[in-house]
Formats: C-alpha cells, sequence, structure tokens
C-alpha cells in the first residue's frame, strides 16, 4: 500500500503548478500553553511514540538515508509541554547530520513546531555546524503551526522563527484523493520557503494517517527523501 501511495504521490508532485512561494504567510497566534498536549494526533502528521520513519533518497548529489524516530521523551518548552522527535541523516552511509524536534499540538488539533537542536557533523563525528537551532521562547524564537488541523488550498503560515536562522514559511496548494473513496482527500501537497534562502522551493507530500511521505527541492537544490518503510513500536 505504501509503494502504491508514493508511486501516486511521485506522479502528483511532477504535475503540481508552481504557486506564488514567496508571498506573505499569516502568522498565528499561539494560544494558552494550558490547551496544548504533547500527544500529536494530527492525521497529516501523527507522531505516535515508538514510530519510526524510514527515507532515502539524496542530498548534495550523495545517496542519503533519514531515519526519523518518534520517541517517548517529553520536554516543556516555553509552558508547552512537547514530543521529541529524533532525526538522524546518513549521507553515502556515514551520520551526517544529527537533529531533534520538538511538537505540540492544540486543542483545535494544529500541530505547532517548538524548536529543534541540530547539528551537522564531518567524517569523524564532529560538529562543525549547529546553525539552525533554536528553542521557542528564547532569543525572541517563536513556534508555529507546522500542520494545520484541516489544511485547505491557499492556506499558508510560518512553522518557525528564529531571526537569521529559523524562518521557514509554508503554503497548502493540493489536495488529492489518490487512493481514498470518491469525494474524500487524503493526500497533500505543500510548498515550502524561507527568506534566508529566497532562490529556494520546497514541495512536501503528506498522507492522511502516515505524515510525511515525499519532500524534493523542486528550486535551488537537489535534495529528495522518499518514505521506505514506517514501523510502530512499543
Amino acid at each position: 500500500m505504501t509503494t502504491r501511495i508514493l508511486s501516486l504521490c511521485i506522479l502528483l508532485l511532477a504535475g503540481a503548478t508552481a504557486a506564488a512561494g514567496t508571498a506573505a504567510t499569516h502568522r498565528s497566534s499561539m494560544p494558552p500553553a494550558s490547551s496544548f498536549r504533547a500527544r500529536v494526533d494530527n492525521p497529516w502528521f501523527p507522531l505516535l511514540p515508538g514510530t519510526r520513519y524510514v527515507y532515502t533518497g539524496a542530498k548534495d548529489g550523495k545517496p542519503s538515508r533519514d531515519v526519523l524516530t518518534v520517541t517517548h521523551q517529553t520536554k516543556t518548552i516555553d509552558g508547552v509541554r512537547c514530543v521529541v522527535v529524533h532525526d538522524r541523516l546518513y549521507l553515502r552511509g556515514r551520520l551526517g547530520e544529527r537533529t531533534t524536534d520538538r511538537y505540540s499540538q492544540d486543542a483545535n488539533g494544529n500541530v505547532w513546531y517548538f524548536g529543534e537542536n541540530t547539528a551537522e557533523l564531518d567524517a569523524h563525528g564532529h560538529v562543525t555546524s549547529t546553525a539552525g537551532t533554536w528553542t521557542a521562547g528564547v532569543n525572541g524564537a517563536q513556534p508555529g503551526i507546522y500542520m494545520p488541523s484541516n489544511p485547505r488550498v491557499g492556506q499558508s503560515g510560518r512553522q518557525e522563527y528564529y531571526k537569521g536562522q529559523a524562518e521557514d514559511h509554508y503554503k497548502v496548494i493540493g489536495l488529492f484523493g489518490t487512493v481514498a473513496p470518491a469525494g474524500a482527500a487524503n493526500t497533500l501537497l505543500t510548498q515550502g520557503w524561507t527568506p534566508l534562502e529566497p532562490g529556494v522551493i520546497d514541495h512536501k507530500m503528506y498522507v492522511r494517517g502516515i505524515g510525511t511521505v515525499l519532500e524534493q527541492t523542486e528550486k535551488g537544490g537537489n535534495e529528495r527523501n522518499e518514505l521506505v518503510s514506517v514501523s510502530r513500536g512499543a
């Protein structure tokens, strides 16, 4: 089933028309901390503890393998309890980047992004850069909605904000019913960009009940990641 979904997603992605990626986006106001919970069950971006996602693709001309693990750990950030996700990127079999992300979900079902600790590693495993690291509430950094509860075509927003370090934006450019009953949309296409890299545009594909299944750079780069397996742990 995953293979079939991915094949259809690739066709949709290839045929998607470019949207106005650099248009102004909506900045969401953060709800009270008491309205959040660390359990993230938004069907477009579910983060069930113990789940492991494996992606393969390419980055900077090198074959890549990206492993995301939803941990049982939580961390309180700016008064909000967040679920902790580990992201490990291997380039030609060597660990090239390690990232720890933090997410939480509000009472309306929106998934918020509260920050990341990220590090790039050299061939000897030494940290060469931590650019892009940020934590909501620290040095002016602000959380943003990573995945809305009910995405609509044309909807846009800022997913993160730490001036000069983390300023990702998204726009919903497609909802499709690739493997769903007639009239039901189960596949979501978004376009992403950041003013820190004005010449780069990315596309991401999500499948309801699974999460991210495909992401690739459409302009200004050659990165690509395809979901190859999902395993549910205890």
